[in-house]
Parts: C-alpha cells; structure tokens; sequence
C-alpha cells in the first residue's frame, strides 16, 4: 500500500477536520491571507469570474472558498429537459447503475443502497444512471440543482472522511459509500432524483440553502428527515448547498434520463448540460 494511502487510514479523520474547520475561520488577516495566497498560487485559482475578484477581501479563508461567482459567471442549458452540471470540478466516474451497483473506478463499486443508507430509498435507481464530480481546491465550491425539484427528504450518513482525490477513489474501496455525507432527496417532473455531498478530509462540512449548515456536526447514527412538509421547491440551476472545503457530489437519476458521452476527468461548469430525459415505459414519472 502506497504511503498517501496508508496515511488515510490511520490519520484522526474527525480531529483533524476540527482543527481545520476553525483554522480557515480564523479573521486574523496575516493568516487568512496567507492561505489564501497559498491557494490562489498553487492552484491557479480564475478570481476574474468571482462576484468579488479581490482574494484578501474575503472575511475569512472560508468564505473566500465559498465565494460566489458573478450572476453571468454561470448560465443553465437552455434545453428544458437537460439535466445540467450541478458543479464545477471534473467527472470521476458516469454511466448506467446496473443492478444497483455504481462503478467507482477501476476493479472498484459499490450499491446504491450503501451510498444512500437505505435499501428502498435506492429503488428507484436499481437501472438508473450516476454521475460523480470532484471538486478540487480551485473550483467554485457552490452546488446547484441539476433539475427542477422539491425537497422530500435528507439523510445525513456517518463515517470515515478520507480523502475523495482521484488517488483514493482509485484505492479505497467503496470510499464514496464510507465518507461522512449528507443525502438530498428531491421529487422531479419525472420522478426522484438524489444529489450526495460527500465529505472529504479537511474539512467534511456542508450547508444547504434550506438548513444551513448541516455537516458538522458529525453523526454517530444514520439521521434522516422528512422533508415533505417544508415545501421546498428549488428551480433547476438554483444553489442548493456549498461545501466548506473540497469534496464530491454524486447525482443519482431513475430510469429515462440519458446521460451524454462524458468521459472520466472532464471538465464541467454549473449549468452545462451532462444528459437529458427520454422517457421510459419503466420510468419512475
């Protein structure tokens, strides 16, 4: 086992994502510009597109990660029926979940009914398709709607947080399906669809437009809600939720919707369209 690898298991995941969660809050301005500077420099951060393009503006580390683009930085497919990219990052993985197995990388999977913490929550996805985005230091952090949707529930999954790099998607079994992570259900014009914000290390944190912050705390126990009677109606392209730091999302769609010809570590933008839906006589809609 590689050394990068052997590290992820062995590291104090939960201490580590403490410690870094208030270090990227701290306001002390040497050391918030300090990160920032480090960031914007090693990863070749684009501010031009940033509502504010000025890094050492931001109040802390942490809201220059969260930043938010200019109102025309991002626009939506203009096909009705496309589902569109939820983030900027690159494509892991995409395809057809067959029998309920996802495909993680090479020589590794796992079930939808892991990913998900629930068997029939899964269901509707046992022929559906996935996609699954990485999002590096550099990208905007914000994640949006891939389709029109209302909020039926959450399920917010304990676990591990290793790293969700494309190293440790490659070696770490199952590891989207044992990070900490916080499932969105929504109900569709063509049935349920699901968008999972995986933790990651340093720092598994994740907020939504509807609860605010929601990861951590962390959980010793599966955590579901009922959402149903909240009403929460978000438009396709609409922000849903961010992350506090880098992570992955996972869309997952029922029998009908066609995904393009999206290959492993292409780059996608919010609003670009990744499929469309065709419809299917075994449709969930």
């Amino acid at each position: 086992m590689k050394p990068n690898v052997l590290l992820q298991y062995i590291l104090p995941h939960r201490f580590l994502s403490r410690i870094v969660y208030w270090a990227t809050r701290w306001e002390w301005t040497p050391w918030k510009n300090f990160l920032i500077r480090e960031i914007v420099k090693r990863y070749d951060v684009d501010m031009s597109q940033a509502a504010q393009p000025d890094p050492f503006a931001y109040q802390h580390f942490n809201a220059f990660f969260t930043r938010k683009l200019k109102a025309d930085a991002r626009r939506a497919d203009p096909d009705p029926d496309a589902i569109v990219s939820p983030a900027d990052g690159r494509i892991s993985q995409s395809g057809r979940i067959r029998d309920g197995r996802i495909f993680q990388a090479k020589g590794q999977e796992y079930t939808a009914a892991e990913l998900l913490g629930d068997e029939a929550a899964a269901a509707p996805f046992r022929n559906g398709s996935f996609v699954t985005i990485y999002l590096s230091p550099r990208d905007y952090h914000r994640v949006h709607m891939p389709l029109e949707g209302e909020l039926t529930g959450t399920t917010h999954v304990p676990g591990r947080i290793f790293s969700v790099a494309p190293f440790a998607v490659e070696a770490i079994p199952r590891v989207f399906a044992r990070n900490e992570r916080l499932v969105c259900h929504f109900q569709g014009a063509h049935g349920p669809f699901v968008s999972v914000m995986v933790g990651a290390i340093l720092v598994s944190s994740v907020a939504t437009v509807w609860d605010g912050l929601a990861i951590p705390p962390y959980a010793s126990d599966i955590r579901r809600h009922d959402c149903r009677d909240r009403h929460v109606k978000l438009e396709r392209f609409a922000e849903m939720a961010r992350f506090n730091m880098g992570s992955t999302v996972i869309l997952l769609l029922p029998e009908g919707y066609v995904l393009d010809d999206l290959q492993p570590q292409q780059q996608v933008i919010v609003g670009q369209r990744l499929g469309h839906w065709a419809g299917s006589a075994t449709s969930n809609a």
